[in-house]
């Protein structure tokens, strides 16, 4: 376990992106003492003490905040030299992965988030960080990791990945405006125009003229079935029916 003048040092648990940038602006030049002075006009309070931290865990920086002989390499390494830079830091940072028997190449991301709880006793909240900069900075020093790690990290993304939301020109969002379902949320029994209808903002006569042109014309662009004149006659008329039904059912009096 690392420890610093009788104090356990933590993994870092900074986002690795501020890691980067950081060693990026050094690359204008380092100075001789790494300090609240120089790194505050940059970084907040807790995030330039966590950022800190991990430059003194990864050998960077000595307890005074003053930047060591790797530090200087990895700020002047390119390419394949900086690659091989961050690989040694991470062995000898990480060290206690291959003490505690972890195989980086077969073991599962419990393993991998175990091996960091129990090393150093951490909250769940930390450990996912830790694990989170671990996982980057391997992947950035050609460290092999098994595709159980790798599949759970691409899990993990895309399950907090946010999506832009795409607003209908013309229209504005209002608060009893209808939520689309998924459609495992969606009944069986409901009619597919009535689906299609759900997914659509009910027409409100208080709306303003051009959120009602806007309404109107995005909803003549509703996806509904070319008719084909091939179909059966059955088919004809079902489509008929449900045609006539969707326009009386969302066409405001009064409109053509």
């Amino acid at each position: 376990m690392v420890r610093d003048i009788g104090r356990r040092r933590l993994p870092p648990y900074v986002s690795y992106r501020t890691f980067l940038n950081f060693i990026e602006r050094l690359q204008q030049g380092i100075p001789s003492r790494i300090d609240r002075s120089y790194w505050s006009d940059r970084l907040s309070g807790s995030t330039g003490t966590q950022l800190m931290s991990a430059m003194r865990f990864l050998g960077l920086i000595d307890s005074s905040g003053r930047p060591t002989s790797q530090l200087k390499q990895l700020v002047l390494a390119r390419g394949a030299q900086r690659t091989e830079v961050l690989r040694q830091l991470a062995s000898q940072a990480f060290g206690f992965l291959q003490q505690a028997s972890f195989d980086p190449q077969t073991a599962t991301y419990a393993q991998l988030e175990e091996t960091f709880h129990d090393t150093f006793e951490l909250t769940d909240s930390v450990c996912r960080k830790c694990v989170k900069f671990f996982v980057s900075l391997a992947s950035d020093a050609g460290v092999p990791l098994s595709p159980f790690i790798l599949r759970r990290v691409r899990s993990v993304r895309a399950e907090t990945g946010t999506k832009p939301a795409v607003k209908r020109r013309g229209l504005k969002e209002k608060k009893n405006s209808i939520v689309p379902q998924n459609l495992e949320e969606v009944p069986e029994e409901i009619s597919w125009d009535k689906m299609l209808v759900a997914k659509f903002p009910t027409f409100d006569p208080s709306w303003s003229d051009e959120v009602k042109l806007g309404w109107l014309e995005t909803f003549g662009e509703l996806k509904f079935p070319t008719f084909n004149p091939t179909w059966s006659d059955e088919v004809k008329l079902k489509w008929l029916e449900a045609f006539n039904k969707l326009r009386e059912r969302h066409t405001p009096k009064g409109t053509s």
